[in-house]
């Protein structure tokens, strides 16, 4: 995310919470109800965004991490195509030791 786009977020949000207090007044809210009711809805609003942002970085499902695990996945599949016959018949056999001592 660029700076301008968290900039324009963070403006949209302050421009959501006006828009919210006027709401409310136009509903018949006296001025301090309709402050503490919008400001209940932008703090509701920040707690349940703060838990997707948890729950997606506990769970790897950053961009950061589903980047790196594509350019990983992109390296080892470069690398792999890039031996030649001898060397991933060695590798293979390797591999298939390894299980059997394994067992």
């Amino acid at each position: 995310m660029r700076r301008i786009d968290a900039l324009g977020i963070g403006f949209g949000v302050f421009i959501a919470g006006g828009l919210a207090y006027l709401l409310l007044q136009l509903a018949g809210l006296d001025s301090l109800s309709a402050g503490i009711w919008s400001q209940l809805l932008l703090v509701g609003g920040l707690v349940a965004w703060l838990l997707t942002y948890i729950f997606r970085a506990v769970n790897h499902k950053m961009t950061y991490h589903q980047q790196r695990e594509q350019y990983e996945e992109a390296y080892f599949q470069k690398r792999l195509e890039e031996l030649s016959p001898e060397e991933l018949a060695k590798i293979q056999a390797e591999i298939e030791q390894e299980k059997g001592s394994q067992v």
